[in-house]
C-alpha cells in the first residue's frame, strides 16, 4: 500500500461518518511529518451551512493542530475533487498538495470545471495528484446517491 493509498483510506472512513448520517459522502485527512493532523467529513445538511464541507472542517482542526493558518507542508487526500469554495481555501492555507480519489465534472475547481489551484496569477499553487483509490471513492458517491432517488421516489409514490 502506498503513503496516498494509506491516507486517502482515512479519508474514506471520514466519508462513510458523512455517508451514516445522511450527508453526501466526501471525506478528507489533511497530514504533516506523516501525521493525519485535521479531519473532516461533510455537514453540510446537519449544521445546516454551506461551509461544512469536509476540506474546510479539517483545515480548521489542521490550523488549530499548527497553530497558524498557514499550512504550507501539508498534504490534503479527499475523496471528491473540491468545489471554488474549498478549491479556494487550499489556496488561501497555503496547502502543498492534494490528493483527490474521483473528480467532480459537475462541480470540481482542480481540473475539471476549471482549475483554480494552480493560477498562476496567484501567490501560491497547489500540486494536484488524482486518482488515488479512485474506484472506492466513486463507488461510495453512487450509492448514496442511488439510494437518495430511491428514497425520494418511494416518498414521492407514498406521499
Amino acid at each position: 500500500m502506498t503513503t496516498d493509498e494509506k491516507y486517502m483510506k482515512e479519508a474514506l472512513k471520514q466519508a462513510k461518518k458523512a455517508y451514516a448520517i445522511g450527508e453526501v459522502p466526501i471525506g478528507c485527512v489533511i497530514v504533516y511529518k506523516d501525521k493525519i493532523i485535521g479531519r473532516g467529513y461533510n455537514k453540510r445538511n446537519t449544521k445546516k451551512t454551506t461551509l461544512a464541507h469536509a476540506e474546510l472542517v479539517a483545515i480548521e482542526k489542521a490550523s488549530k493542530a499548527v497553530g497558524d493558518w498557514r499550512l504550507e507542508d501539508c498534504h490534503m487526500y479527499v475523496t471528491l475533487e473540491p468545489c471554488q469554495m474549498c478549491a479556494g481555501a487550499l489556496v488561501q492555507a497555503r496547502i502543498k498538495k492534494v490528493v483527490i480519489g474521483t473528480m467532480n465534472p459537475k462541480a470540481g475547481c482542480a481540473g475539471s470545471i476549471l482549475n483554480l489551484l494552480q493560477m498562476e496569477e496567484f501567490n501560491h499553487q497547489v500540486d494536484i495528484e488524482t486518482g488515488v483509490m479512485e474506484e472506492e471513492c466513486t463507488d461510495i458517491l453512487q450509492l448514496f446517491f442511488k439510494e437518495l432517488r430511491e428514497r425520494n421516489k418511494k416518498e414521492k409514490l407514498e406521499g
